[in-house]
């Protein structure tokens, strides 16, 4: 009945057109309705033929809104349901989504739907990592807020991400320049303090001598001037404030091993951290005798032997011979370049209380990227040579047993340890007592995280002239930014300008004190969003335990490869100190990583160095040419930019091609951690077009075959055709293995459509009778279909409302009152699964059977390993060893490989 309606609809809609003198609406089977909101069955009730441009846009403007609404929310109340949580990188609200972002959110979509319909309880969230620099430049540029600048960009990133029909957990997003965000990130900072992990010294930063500002690296030009004034930048020591990121670098180093393999990414985060073999210890200054006040840290890898210490070593470079420090002054007194002096100043170990002397060494670069060294002849021969050049004293440390045990001596209560066991013991006192101890590798540095800039998350210090820095009381929390309408960008932090926010009192003593006027590096604020989003309204902690608890570990975390170093590197440093902390039970945030690659546009650039538009160069010669100058161009692939002319806007293409045929073109092109070439014309993009065409086709010949008026009757078949309809449930149930390993084991996506494709080819050349009556064609078209819905949704929704409508349903199995995206993911039928393990695989070169081998059934759709299988076989050595094999077919339908060889 509701179908009829739908069709006395159409009819009314062509009498209208008809009565007011319009054009034919019926046009080679598809029916355009002018007046009618859309064209297509969902609306109309009559199936459209022809996959075209319109039919597109009228399937997604039908069905955006409605997928959209599907997406319910999600309730951490049924505990009974296995979770996923797929997370994307968030962005920076620049106002302008690019094809990068556009790919990310594509894929972790696609991973999202497809987790749900496998029953699984996801969240995809969303937000915005909304601090930084380019906001407060944006301000200073058009003398705006930052405030606003971001805000308006995240509305407008956020239309644009709706329009690209993503299905994020909304109710969960967050934005870390809010004061309900970035006061769990002062939270976090002040814990950091209470444990000793955040600390203050002084280290050099880029200075400005014309606008009197300090500048980040990325306004530093590659001839090292400022940005803004052209003032060459000067390198000036300030204090600072440090996260002690080292104190976790063996934990973390040791964590790696446990995790699932991350493409080469874990090899760039050991990396990263380095070989973590030694320790810093900490020592106070004498001069004379005298205290100085003046600490030093300095490193050693062999922390066990640190009673054999002859001196400490710093660098030229060292800031206690640039900086603010009362002794610079000595020690530049006693250096002579391009020699190793001894100063008068002397180290007193904070663990040992043994004295030594500070020697300048001549040479600038240390180790890694250390810039001071404790000397231990006994350890190190080059130690050895320095102590006995300068005529320093020292005590033999260690000693080798007849059997080769190394032990300790003249090592206080170490004496008479092996040295592992004494480098345990040694470090753990020194961790217990803070005086250093962490052990870490000689090339990693702390967290360098003060920025003199405004739009950041406050520090939440207060500096008392009396009792020194202190913590903001965590009731006070957050200290929110004071409102400055002038940004001129000079004078150091805008901060300081704001005086009735600068002075207050002090939480401690309540005499007069000012705040800390340096904000926190917008790396801070995304070490840890990912607990958030677990528990984004929590107005009491930053997350909740146990909602942490039962999301964490992030399931798969997806992004750029750029921030598989710095920002993972920070990421995991917050989960394993909130572990510490007994805030959740996770050490490591992410299970899963996967670092998808970029989307790179064609370039024309001039020896000069100019790049030119497509337009502006003669293509038709042996080489690319300036179409005026005649100049030879270069043409290679670079990083999408619009300085490049080689950017692609996501919103022109989408309003080309529509939101599906993007989405597959993304995941089709290339495996996601690979780059993509973007090329409309000559790459993937036809291919993904064509397959929408032939799933649309194939459906209409299903619809068509039903509605002939005769009803399926699967006993009519005959013995042929029941085989048939036997290879189409073969290939059905190893599409679904094949395909479900892509999405949940390598995410190879690319590989997931070509088999959908593959699939698709199949059920199109299938006989008319098989198509009518076979409840395994019907099945298969089904699954089919279903499979496609995470990729594109739209589409197959279309799809999946003509299946709803066939009469004589034969496959009971399927939720028909439900949307192809509420559907349960397609399993494989048990009776395959029961299969022998071994496939009869049939041999032919130059189409001429030649016989059979056997092939395991889990790679028997794999050409590349079919391949090799062969040539290995007794079959392949006798027909085909020495022959040139120009190209080879895999059928895994009909279990055959051929082999085109010339002779």
């Amino acid at each position: 009945m509701a179908s009829a309606w739908r069709r006395l609809g159409f009819y009314v809609c062509f009498l209208k057109s008809k009565l007011n003198g319009g054009p034919d609406i019926i046009s080679r089977g598809r029916r355009v309705i002018p007046g009618c909101a859309r064209g297509i069955y969902s609306a109309t009730g009559t199936w459209t033929k022809e996959y075209t441009l319109q039919t597109r846009k009228d399937v997604e403007n039908w069905w955006h809104k409605r997928i959209k609404e599907e997406t319910s929310k999600i309730s951490e109340a049924d505990k009974s349901k296995p979770k996923f949580y797929v997370l994307s990188m968030f962005p920076y609200p620049s106002g302008k989504l690019h094809m990068g972002h556009v790919r990310v959110y594509t894929i972790s979509d696609t991973i999202a739907r497809f987790q749900k319909m496998r029953g699984m309880q996801v969240i995809n969230p969303m937000g915005w990592d909304a601090f930084g620099l380019p906001a407060e430049n944006a301000a200073i540029e058009r003398n705006l807020h930052p405030e606003s600048w971001t805000q308006s960009n995240i509305k407008h990133m956020r239309k644009q991400l709706d329009r690209l029909g993503l299905c994020f957990s909304w109710d969960r997003e967050i934005t870390t320049c809010l004061p309900d965000y970035y006061k769990w990130t002062q939270y976090l900072f002040i814990k950091l303090y209470e444990a000793g992990l955040a600390y203050q010294k002084e280290a050099l930063v880029n200075w400005d001598p014309v606008d009197q500002t300090v500048l980040a690296n990325e306004q530093v030009d590659e001839h090292g001037c400022s940005w803004r004034s052209g003032a060459k930048v000067e390198q000036k020591y300030l204090r600072q404030w440090f996260i002690k990121t080292t104190a976790y670098a063996k934990a973390m180093q040791d964590a790696l091993a446990d995790l699932p393999e991350w493409y080469g990414i874990k090899g760039m985060q050991a990396h990263w951290i380095g070989d973590c073999v030694g320790c810093h210890l900490d020592f106070t200054l004498k001069v004379d005798g005298h205290v100085t006040g003046e600490k030093l840290t300095a490193y050693t890898a062999t922390p066990e032997a640190i009673y054999g210490t002859s001196h400490v070593a710093i660098s030229p470079s060292h800031r206690l011979l640039h900086g603010h420090s009362s002794l610079k002054e000595t020690f530049r007194k006693a250096l002579v370049p391009g020699q190793d002096c001894l100063t008068p100043v002397t180290a007193v170990n904070m663990l040992t209380q043994r004295e030594a002397p500070v020697v300048i060494l001549a040479k600038a670069d240390f180790e890694g990227s250390l810039d001071s060294k404790i000397g231990i002849p006994s350890t190190s021969p080059e130690d050895a040579s320095l102590a006995q050049t300068l005529g320093l004293p020292y005590s033999e440390v260690i000693e080798t047993l007849p059997d080769g045990t190394e032990r300790l001596r003249n090592s206080a209560e170490f004496t008479g340890m092996n040295r592992q066991d004494a480098f345990l013991a040694l470090t753990q006192k020194a961790r217990r007592k803070r005086v250093g101890g962490d052990v870490t590798s000689d090339k990693l540095k702390d967290w360098l995280v003060s920025r003199q800039r405004y739009w950041g998350t406050p520090i939440p210090m207060v500096h008392c002239p009396a009792c020194g820095p202190v913590p903001v009381p965590l009731q006070d929390l957050p200290v929110t930014l004071p409102h400055i309408t002038a940004f001129t960008g000079k004078g150091g932090s805008p901060l300081a300008t704001a005086s009735d926010w600068v002075n207050c009192a002090c939480p401690r003593c309540r005499g007069a004190a000012k705040r800390e006027t340096d904000t926190m590096d917008t790396f801070v604020d995304s070490a840890w969003y990912y607990f958030r989003y677990t528990d984004p309204q929590n107005a009491h902690s930053p997350f909740n335990a146990a909602l942490a608890d039962y999301w964490m570990p992030v399931d798969l975390y997806i992004g750029g490869k750029e921030h598989a170093v710095m920002h993972l590197f920070y990421a995991r440093f917050f989960s394993h100190f909130c572990h510490d902390q007994n805030m959740v039970k996770h050490r490591e945030p992410f299970h899963k990583l996967l670092a998808q690659g970029l989307i790179k546009g064609q370039t024309f650039r001039l020896p000069s160095g100019q790049y030119l538009q497509r337009e502006e160069v003669d293509l038709t010669g042996s080489v690319p040419v300036h179409a005026n100058t005649k100049e030879t161009v270069e043409v290679t692939w670079e990083k999408m930019s619009k300085s490049k002319h080689n950017g692609v806007d996501p919103q022109e293409v989408v309003g080309r091609y529509g939101i599906d045929t993007i989405r597959l073109y993304i995941l089709f092109a290339a495996p996601p951690e690979k780059d993509i070439l973007w090329d409309v014309k000559a790459d993937a993009l036809p291919g993904v077009l064509r397959w929408q065409q032939r799933l649309w086709a194939l459906v209409t010949r299903f619809i068509e075959a039903r509605a002939s008026g005769t009803l399926p009757r699967p006993q009519v078949l005959s013995n042929e055709e029941r085989a048939e309809g036997r290879k189409l449930w073969e290939h059905k149930n190893s599409v679904i293995s094949e395909v479900t390993a892509h999405f949940t084991e390598d995410f190879s996506l690319n590989s997931a459509i070509s088999q959908l494709m593959g699939f698709s080819n199949a059920l199109l050349q299938a006989s008319q009778r098989v198509v009518l009556h076979s409840p395994e064609f019907e099945d298969a078209v089904c699954a089919l279909t279903v499979m496609a819905a995470p990729m594109a949704p739209h589409i197959t929704s279309e799809l999946w409302a003509g299946l709803q409508q066939v009469p004589g349903k034969l496959c009971a199995h399927y939720a028909w009152d439900d949307s192809v995206l509420l559907q349960a993911w397609p399993a494989v039928d048990p009776q395959f699964l029961q299969q022998p393990d071994v496939v009869e695989m049939a041999v032919l070169i130059n189409n001429k059977a030649c016989g059979t081998i056997p092939v395991p059934q889990r790679v028997s759709r794999d050409q590349d390993k079919v391949h090799e299988l062969v040539l290995q076989s007794e079959l392949g050595v006798r027909l085909l060893q020495g022959r040139s094999i120009k190209k080879t077919f895999l059928s895994p339908r009909t279990a055959l490989i051929n082999f085109l060889v010339q002779d």
